[in-house]
């Protein structure tokens, strides 16, 4: 019972954040296609891919969304490694022996400690939100110190 009324709070506040961003996409999605931008021999991290996706603070989630991809989805999950430039392993199985070789495939480097150099092979994208409200500023007339 405590369980169905959680999941029905849980869908309701989904269903009100819907209702007053409609075209807003479901939480996973928005990660998804963040990580669609990465271009290939580049890296996000999760948090980066957090904050693209317009949810600051959220890596974790990303994480777990990403773990329920299911093959083939065409995302490239491979791309997204943590904030020190590692792999995060897996609970089980070896997806990232995986990762690590389509990552080398791209033309990513990993150093002797298994870390991949992230001022050179971090994406620099920025989301489309900050693009938009990053317009150029108008120039301010200088000061004048003879005003009276």
């Amino acid at each position: 019972m405590v369980k169905m009324n959680s999941e029905r709070r849980i869908q309701n506040e989904e269903s009100k954040q819907r209702r007053e961003q409609p075209d807003a996409l479901p939480r996973w999605e928005r990660f998804y296609a963040a990580v669609r931008r990465v271009p290939r021999g580049r890296v996000a991290t999760y948090g980066q891919i957090a904050e693209l996706a317009g949810l600051d603070g959220h890596a974790r989630q990303v994480g777990y969304a990403l773990h329920a991809l299911p093959s083939r989805s065409g995302v490239p999950w491979h791309r997204v490694v943590n904030a020190r430039g590692e792999l995060s392993a897996r609970s089980s199985g070896d997806s990232h022996e995986l990762q690590r070789h389509l990552l080398e495939a791209e033309g990513i480097a990993f150093d002797a400690r298994g870390r991949i150099d992230l001022e050179r092979f971090r994406w620099k994208g920025r989301s489309p939100l900050s693009q938009k409200n990053s317009r150029p500023q108008k120039a301010q007339p200088a000061a004048r110190d003879d005003l009276p």
